[in-house]
């Protein structure tokens, strides 16, 4: 690119991360440099490089975190390095964004720039809330307007007596503070009292709330409801149709907040699944996956793995991380020789399938005792030579079972868990200010790094009606051991189980 960076307006969307444009989500994983505003999901932020800078560039349109003028010179210094710039609004950066000044601040200063369009809240928040903006019964238009004007001005950028007029749906974004002037301006232009209307507040979003009424009654039922910005107002027939179209309140998780604690990496399957179900799902990982104290174990066991008879896997890290080191030292699968495998779990025997290795014992039930019973009844294990892969500072339970039996065991670390504490989508702050409805926990090491970062039990304690969910028995063990049960043990020790889990509740 040269000694000059450029910088990418890039509409962030509504609020739900995934109505991200994909060249949105494409250049964020490429930035340099993140300046996002209030209103952006910092989910989003988790698409960018861990090496990105990452600067938060305003609060609200009135309390400025950088005021303008300075946020222009920053994207100017920035691109000026040499840097990718991704400047995240939320919505499109031209609709009521202040995209344009920047972008003409930008062009003044000579520094190259694009514009990546997003969804506004405008057709996304009353989507999300059933009410579409034309309909043929009802109208074939729409007029959008902003809510930041005072009706009661004497010299009005906004004609009221011509808005009540124009035919089709009305569209306010903003003004929830305003909104019984508003209303009022309207109905004494000559718009009827009796007019369906309806307001959204975090549209899209998990925490979405709506209310409906009429052009008469609205404000008092926002007053009543102590209805905050952001907020999307549509008055029209088409809310009317809400009863019949409301899609997304209707899902079965919706209002409840989960905190998924997988690793970042892992996270997004069983995120994934409960978003479907309508959940709002907070991102909290505990633990990272780290390499191990020390590669010299390792390296014996791979050089030496003709002399095991087995290798049992206790997760699907595990897997990953020993053909990670397997195929340093070897160019062909045949080269482990006859030896047999052991998966502890679902998600690891997928994860050696997927390898298009053969399984040759998965205890039913997922703990160290009834792992070490089931290669018990496979065969007499005396003078047996096993490789236990899995991480570093795992309970010692499964091979002491095995070597009182005369197994030879070596438990190597192939990879170590250490607490995460890095916040950069924010979940963690949102947690402990608003906390959560359910804690998901897809490991014993989760439990006990999520309990070190923010007292599990003394939460528990403050917050009776924060329920916990369990992976399975060794998760639950730890939950346990912390003086606490679990709400709910998926009977299939799967994601799909966990989530499955929380829907049955």
């Amino acid at each position: 690119m040269g000694s000059t960076g450029k910088v990418y307006l890039v509409g962030a969307g509504p609020g739900d991360a995934g109505l991200l444009t994909m060249r949105g989500a494409e250049l964020l994983r490429r930035a340099d440099v993140v300046v996002y505003d209030a209103l952006v999901n910092r989910e989003l932020l988790a698409l960018a490089p861990e090496a990105a800078e990452v600067i938060f560039g305003g609060k609200r349109p009135r309390d400025r975190a950088i005021p303008q003028d300075e946020l222009n010179r920053l994207l100017a210094e920035k691109s000026g390095a040499g840097k990718t710039v991704v400047r995240l609004k939320g919505g499109d950066p031209y609709i009521f964004g202040r995209g344009g000044e920047e972008a003409a601040g930008l062009r003044r200063d000579g520094v190259p720039f694009e514009v990546v369009p997003g969804i506004s809240s405008i057709i996304a928040a009353p989507s999300y809330a059933g009410i579409p903006l034309t309909h043929r019964e009802h109208c074939s238009s729409f007029t959008v307007i902003t809510g930041h004007e005072d009706p009661d001005k004497k010299e009005s950028a906004l004609d009221w007596e011509r808005i009540a007029r124009e035919p089709g749906t009305k569209v306010l974004l903003m003004g929830v503070e305003r909104i019984g002037k508003i209303t009022a301006a309207l109905e004494a232009n000559g718009l009827p009292a009796d007019t369906p209307a309806a307001m959204i507040r975090w549209g899209t979003m998990g925490r979405q709330q709506t209310i409906t009424g009429t052009l008469a009654t609205l404000a008092d039922k926002v007053a009543k409801a102590d209805f905050k910005a952001p907020a999307v107002t549509v008055i029209g027939g088409v809310s009317t149709l809400r009863d019949t179209l409301n899609w997304f309140e209707n899902r079965p998780l919706f209002g409840q907040r989960v905190v998924v604690t997988r690793t970042r990496r892992e996270a997004g399957k069983l995120s994934g699944q409960l978003r479907d179900l309508g959940a709002e799902v907070l991102e909290i990982p505990t633990i990272r996956i780290v390499p191990p104290t020390s590669n010299e174990p390792i390296i014996e066991a791979v050089t030496g793995i003709g002399s095991y008879d087995w290798i049992i896997f206790t997760s699907a890290n595990g897997v990953e991380h020993f053909f990670d080191y397997f195929f340093k030292a070897y160019r062909d699968v045949r080269d482990l020789g006859n030896i047999h495998f052991a998966a502890v779990g679902p998600g690891t025997a997928k994860k050696l399938r997927e390898l298009h290795l053969h399984i040759d014992l998965m205890p039913e039930v997922h703990t160290a005792e009834a792992t070490a019973k089931a290669l018990l009844d496979y065969q007499n294990v005396e003078n047996t030579s096993m490789l236990l892969a899995r991480a570093e500072e795992a309970n010692p339970e499964l091979p002491r079972l095995l070597e009182d039996k005369g197994a030879i065991v070596d438990d190597i670390a192939f990879y170590k868990t250490v607490p995460e504490t890095a916040d950069r989508n924010g979940a963690a702050e949102e947690f402990e200010a608003h906390g959560a409805d359910w804690i998901t926990f897809a490991s014993g090491s989760a439990v006990r790094s999520f309990d070190a970062r923010f007292g599990l039990a003394k939460r528990c304690e403050d917050h009776p009606g924060l329920k916990l969910a369990s992976i399975g028995p060794e998760t639950t063990k730890a939950i346990k051991a912390l003086g606490l049960q679990p709400a709910v043990e998926a009977k299939d020790h799967t994601i799909d189980g966990l989530a499955n889990a929380l829907l049955k509740q």
